[in-house]
């Protein structure tokens, strides 16, 4: 990853999107933890999103909080590319973007304790019974999501199906080491592209939040 263009202005780079670096990360080795310091070296807190979709929630969130950093997860490279795409044109060196599945980048590259915040929005809710086992949200993430975040930290979640938004509840509820707080208005009003489909057709999005104590 080449290193940031310094800026007077904290997270904003002054070159244009063509000249700016790759925001994707190139992953040398998946056995080893990222170097958060090389590509962040400003160490100021960093936020992570699992399954970035088209990047639309995280961008937003990257521009306004310019004193934090971002790491945007996803499997798809098309997706990836429109992360870098916006990133880029918005100027962001706030900002990165890791192709990988989401639990993988928790347990293994994501160094412990790192995250100050996760924010996991729709993630497939595998409605039939006999695929709930492959849902991201089970018994086993809080303990994953333990080990990423930072004393403090927050999960945010929303979905919206209802009945893994109870699996969600009932997971983070019988883990001592979570308690339920409040998803603040002005991150809710930050919308995903998923968000904003379900909006139009009138969907309800169904919002928890949980922080590490």
């Amino acid at each position: 990853m080449k290193s940031q263009n310094s800026s007077p202005i904290a997270g904003i780079n002054p070159v244009t999107a063509s000249t700016q670096p790759d925001l994707i990360v190139e992953l040398h080795s998946i056995l080893e933890p990222l170097d958060l310091t090389a590509l962040f070296p400003n160490g100021r807190p960093l936020e992570v999103e699992l399954g970035c979709g088209d990047a639309s929630f995280l961008v937003n969130d990257a521009e306004l909080h310019l004193d934090r950093n971002f790491i945007g997860v996803e499997r798809l490279l098309g997706r990836l590319r429109k992360l870098d795409r916006k990133g880029r044109r918005a100027g962001l060196v706030n900002l990165r973007g890791v192709r990988i599945e989401s639990s993988y980048f928790l347990k293994y590259l994501l160094p412990a304790h790192s995250a100050a915040a996760l924010h996991l929005y729709f993630p497939d809710p595998w409605p039939k019974r006999k695929h709930w086992k492959k849902r991201l949200v089970n018994e086993r993430f809080p303990e994953i999501a333990l080990r990423a975040l930072a004393p403090d930290g927050v999960l945010y979640l929303r979905t919206d199906d209802r009945n893994y938004f109870e699996q969600m509840r009932e997971v983070f509820a019988a883990h001592a080491a979570f308690r339920p707080v409040e998803t603040p208005a002005d991150l809710a009003g930050l919308l995903t592209d998923f968000e904003r489909e379900f909006q139009k057709r009138g969907v309800q999005t169904l919002r928890a939040a949980y922080r590490r104590g």
